[in-house]
């Protein structure tokens, strides 16, 4: 049975959850530590938390994900690459969903709110997904929502190989 899922604003008290789920899902995702959950969440155009609540009320910490906009200090190849190639978007830097909360709707919930936020003010919402090693449930969840693939790069010193992807959001 599905439970109530309530996408709300990153806060403080969502750090050490979000290191903690960010890294449960290595390699999909490279680590984190806290100081750095903190800079880039502080930085996101938009950082995002789905909370699920439990038969018994308590409400659990069930996913993030968070959003750069251009021109900012931040080391990764894949923002890097966009930046090269778009002057205007805004970058899925990641997403993550625990593991007993996956079919829930929380990815697609995210992705409403990031294109309801952004689909005035920016041209694309950028992201990547691994295909080596290959992130099959990822790959076909995206293209399903409307991303289609832009570029292909290795990173990890080649050991991962990256779909890069845009999904147009002021569209007609």
């Amino acid at each position: 049975m599905h439970r109530a899922v309530t996408i709300r604003s990153f806060a403080a008290h969502d750090v050490l959850p979000t290191v903690e789920l960010n890294n449960a899902n290595i390699p999909e995702l490279n680590e984190l530590d806290q100081p750095e959950v903190e800079r880039l969440a502080g930085l996101s155009a938009s950082a995002l938390v789905a909370e699920v609540a439990g038969d018994d009320g308590q409400i659990r910490f069930a996913g993030f994900c968070w959003v750069l906009g251009p021109g900012l200090p931040y080391a990764s190849l894949n923002y890097g690459w966009f930046s090269r190639q778009y002057s205007e978007f805004v970058y899925l830097d990641r997403i993550a969903v625990h593991a007993d909360f996956r079919r829930y709707g929380i990815g697609r919930g995210f992705y409403a709110a990031l294109v309801e936020q952004f689909a005035q003010s920016h041209p694309v919402l950028l992201c990547e997904v691994n295909v080596r090693p290959r992130n099959e449930p990822s790959l076909k969840f995206h293209h399903s929502i409307g991303f289609r693939e832009v570029g292909q790069q290795d990173t990890d010193g080649g050991k991962k190989t990256v779909s890069l992807l845009e999904l147009p959001l002021n569209q007609p």
